[in-house]
């Protein structure tokens, strides 16, 4: 079992001492940059020259610099850029600028894992990872509360990465909540592991699948949608509330039934070592050597990919039913808002 911190458990004074530079303003930099000025932190945000967000961060009252000003000034960096650009500009504006006695985090762990940004060794490395997005993370710490993140280390200098990562998350509001002690290898590898199995590859080809089987079928387009898309965010929500148990105990006596009884032959043993093969790729390198690669040559088959994905017929039929539902449309509105667009994880 991971060990579980809160606010007991957290030194302020250590970040309260820190220059914090928070490098990026999107999803998860816009929350860490303004809980950690409302907590008192001394921070500023690193932007590329002409950034977009620029404007948005000053009207929030945060001081915006250079990347290679902010992490100049600083003696904490945190990463919040999306991963395939970490490198780049951790070599060109960050590293430069890095001195023993600093103290480098990320908020996901890829980078580090699979060797792309590798740190000198007086500097140390640790992770503050909300299991949350960027907009959750900053309307609870408004609301008093906190989103439940892990933290880690990997290179540990001053004896003070865990504390002084514990010290942040405290200061973001984590620690409301529960911060939970992880591993680099085991937050990304994982996180992976989630995203390709489970919460995109694995949801979005099941969904795509069954809305495909009735259409084939002969039942309307629409039908399906409703049944194999639109209702999984009733299951999922009752899930993240209640756990397997709660839902079951929500839905039809009938639909629970089906759960048993036909779930195991839809995910069954040919299932299962796909998903073990999947994870030696990951933990092997193979998938960050392949996507590494791909952004390197200019992402052809991932452009390509997202071209198929928007002629789906499901993707068409989804359009057209959503624009019945005012109230979804306006729930995307103000999650883009509060957000600050997609930018990083």
């Amino acid at each position: 079992m991971a060990n579980v911190f809160y606010e007991k458990d957290a030194d302020p004074n250590l970040i309260g001492a820190r220059k914090v530079a928070v490098i990026g303003y999107g999803s998860q930099g816009h929350a860490h940059a303004l809980n950690l000025k409302d907590s008192g932190v001394d921070v500023r945000v690193g932007l590329r020259d002409g950034s977009s967000s620029k404007a948005k961060a000053e009207a929030a009252g945060l001081r915006v610099t250079s990347i290679g000003q902010a992490a100049s000034e600083a003696d904490l960096i945190m990463i919040l850029l999306p991963d395939t650009e970490q490198k780049s500009v951790y070599e060109a504006e960050i590293e430069p600028n890095l001195s023993d006695g600093d103290a480098l985090f990320f908020a996901h762990g890829f980078n580090i894992r699979f060797g792309q940004i590798r740190p000198p060794a007086g500097v140390d490395v640790g992770m503050v990872a909300p299991k949350g997005p960027g907009h959750l993370v900053r309307r609870e710490y408004e609301a008093g509360g906190g989103v439940p993140s892990l933290i880690a280390k990997d290179q540990d200098p001053s004896g003070k990465t865990m504390a002084m990562a514990l010290s942040y998350a405290n200061a973001i509001g984590a620690t409301r909540a529960g911060v939970l002690q992880t591993t680099f290898e085991e937050e990304t590898e994982t996180d992976l592991f989630g995203e390709q199995v489970v919460l995109c590859g694995g949801i979005v080809e099941l969904v795509k699948a069954g809305f495909q089987t009735l259409v084939d079928a002969g039942y309307q387009p629409e039908s399906a949608y409703f049944e194999c898309l639109h209702e999984l965010k009733l299951i999922v929500d009752l899930m993240y509330e209640h756990g397997i148990q709660g839902m079951h105990f929500s839905i039809s006596d009938t639909a629970e039934y089906g759960d048993y009884t036909r779930g195991p032959r839809i995910i069954n043993d040919e299932t299962r070592a796909e998903m073990r093969r999947i994870l030696d790729e990951i933990q092997d390198g193979r998938f960050a050597e392949e996507w590494i690669a791909e952004n390197q040559n200019g992402r052809p088959n991932f452009n390509e990919y997202r071209r198929k994905t928007a002629d789906l017929q499901i993707e068409k039929v989804g359009s057209q039913l959503r624009s019945m539902m005012p109230w979804i449309s306006a729930g995307n509105k103000g999650l883009e808002e509060a957000s600050g667009g997609k930018g990083e994880k």
